[in-house]
């Protein structure tokens, strides 16, 4: 059988590698654009007869999705995170679902993170702008500061937050914090890093960098308690998930001035556009969700899930699933 596959609102899957040709190999592969707030029957109607979805950021894929659509054997997510995909219907379900091991990701995410700060600290957008309508003399407004000897919290050590303290305190001898229950100090001491619990890291933190995946949790983890706890003039950074900042509660802190600057690559809702009330203020950065965009992390990504599919094609266990339970009971339908 050769399964029909459906690339979903990925225009950089196989862009600068050869995945759709050897995606081609094995079926019939369509790309297809598709309203990121669609899910449930109507997403399920959409793509029904595809046995094999390759799954970006968007849209939902929820229980109504899954019970829905009986054709779907394999969702392979080309990224780290399964935030838009239910995890548990997928498996009540028999969908097998993979994902990208945090490593491929690593360091695109945590140089970008890196970035942001650099660029809240010395206005380098902002500066750049200015060059560009003519006001090079205007200088005197870009007075930054410097990362070397400053206090940045971490929010989530694992696999990108860790190399965001190797970054920071081997390149730029910074003093790194870090709130990370899963964590332990030893792992902790490897990086230089002292763990502390999160309101320590809160109060104590110049520069907060948040790396933690999105639950029930850490979701507006940076709420308008937490921004009351933190001390005047602190700049945030997130490159994890926009649900871990309250967006409103940011604003807020954005008008008052408790917040120095605001720098983000992913939002809440994971779409900013030209009328977004964040984009009134000078004192942010924003980014389209590109911590991955670069041509190595592209090529490991690619590589990850053509290997997955292959191996359900071929009905051999794919590395990486998120619910190895499911694998016996479905893959024979692929083989």
């Amino acid at each position: 059988m050769r399964p029909r596959i459906a690339i979903v609102n990925s225009a950089t899957f196989g862009a600068y590698t050869g995945a759709f040709e050897r995606l081609s190999a094995l079926g019939e592969v369509e790309r297809l654009s598709l309203p990121r707030e669609l899910k449930g029957r109507e997403l399920a109607t959409r793509l029904s007869g595809f046995q094999i979805i390759v799954a970006s950021t968007n849209p939902k894929y929820d229980e109504e999705f899954f019970r829905s659509n009986k054709d779907v054997v394999l969702l392979a997510r080309n990224g780290i995170g399964l935030d838009n995909i239910d995890l548990k219907a997928a498996t009540e379900n028999g969908v097998i679902v993979t994902r990208v091991p945090g490593e491929v990701e690593r360091e695109a995410v945590a140089e970008l993170a890196v970035a942001l700060m650099l660029d809240a600290l010395r206005s380098v957008s902002a500066a750049c702008l200015a060059v560009r309508d003519g006001k090079w003399r205007e200088r005197g407004r870009f007075i930054g500061l410097e990362l070397k000897g400053k206090t940045v919290g971490i929010i989530g050590l694992g696999n990108i937050g860790g190399r965001v303290a190797e970054i920071l305190t081997a390149g730029f001898q910074a003093r790194v914090i870090a709130y990370d229950p899963y964590v332990t100090v030893d792992e902790a001491e490897r990086l230089c890093v002292k763990l502390t619990d999160l309101e320590t890291l809160l109060r104590e933190s110049d520069i907060i960098s948040l790396h933690a995946p999105l639950t029930d949790q850490t979701y507006h983890i940076i709420n308008s308690k937490a921004i009351s706890i933190m001390k005047d003039k602190v700049i945030l950074v997130n490159t994890a998930r926009g649900g871990l900042v309250d967006t409103n509660a940011l604003l807020e802190a954005l008008e008052s001035g408790k917040l120095l600057y605001a720098a983000l690559d992913v939002i809440e809702g994971d779409y900013v556009g030209p009328e977004h009330p964040l984009l009134r203020h000078e004192n942010i950065v924003i980014t389209p969700h590109i911590g991955a965009y670069t041509y190595e992390s592209f090529k490991g990504i690619d590589e990850c899930v053509v290997e997955s599919i292959e191996a359900v094609v071929k009905g051999m266990r794919p590395k990486n699933v998120a619910n190895i339970e499911v694998f016996e009971r479905r893959v024979r339908a692929l083989a």
